[in-house]
């Protein structure tokens, strides 16, 4: 009877947050504008979607957006962890409460306060803003990532490759980065979702002529629903979806390897 329940009320869980997603992807294939009547299924939304100047526009954007954010937040928060990994206990602690500020302050306090900091320097926002703004909220995602694979480290094993005669960045490539890049390219994959995603702080640090598709989508929504959205809409959800799942796949087998790698030492 118990796990009747459990299952029943998972059921329920998964159907609230689900059923609104199932629901914009089938009227993604509705051939009739009107979301009260099924015209048919038909390909015809995906197909304008593709030759929407507006959206191909913002989809260069928001890709070129969190790919460069992605790989420089990547570089900048390895370096970090490495540096906060190597600091005394007291400091570490300290630093390590700075960086969770970023992840649980609410997006929209982030978002103006980075527009404030902008306007304050005299910064015209544009393309330059939102990259600096997406790097920022990148990097303690990236931090956090990293930061478990250092401390699995054998911390004599980089002392070992100096002792052998090898130069300490040599060292660090050849020895350092091999072990800890499982968490560098999950780190790199959360960014980019985080940046492909966002909206909040993309809307306040943007100017005129630069758009992400989430902003685009807010904007053809406030127009009313076109079914364009429904077809965009599904398309960012599968992409979306699609790099979760492969985070969560490198993640359970980092940790199956890393148990493996244990029961092999005992």
């Amino acid at each position: 009877m118990n796990k009747a329940l459990k299952r029943l009320y998972l059921f329920i869980i998964f159907l609230f947050l689900y059923a609104p997603v199932a629901t914009l992807i089938v009227f993604s294939f509705n051939s009739s504008k009107s979301r009260a009547n099924w015209g048919g299924f038909t390909f015809r939304w995906y197909s304008e979607l593709f030759h929407d100047k507006q959206i191909m526009n913002s989809l260069y954007y928001t890709l070129a957006i969190a790919l460069l954010s992605s790989l420089i937040a990547t570089i900048a928060g390895t370096a970090a962890a490495v540096a906060i990994h190597n600091m005394k206990k007291t400091i570490r602690s300290f630093v390590m409460n700075v960086t969770y500020l970023p992840v649980l302050n609410p997006d929209i306090v982030t978002g103006i306060s980075l527009m404030i900091l902008f306007i304050f320097i005299r910064l015209d926002l544009g393309f330059l803003t939102l990259l600096l703004a997406h790097i920022a909220f990148n990097i303690p995602y990236v931090i956090l990532s990293v930061l478990p694979k250092l401390k699995q480290l054998n911390k004599h094993m980089y002392e070992a490759a100096l002792d052998l005669g090898c130069e300490p960045v040599k060292a660090f490539f050849k020895v350092i980065l091999p072990e800890i890049m499982p968490g560098i390219i999950t780190g790199f994959l959360l960014a980019f979702t985080l940046s492909l995603d966002d909206f909040i702080i993309s809307f306040f640090t943007t100017g005129s002529g630069v758009s992400t598709l989430s902003i685009t989508v807010y904007s053809m929504a406030r127009r009313g629903i076109n079914p364009k959205i429904n077809a965009l809409s599904t398309l960012m959800f599968i992409a979306v979806l699609g790099l979760l799942l492969v985070i969560n796949k490198r993640s359970s087998a980092n940790n199956k390897n890393e148990t493996a790698r244990i029961g092999n030492l005992i």
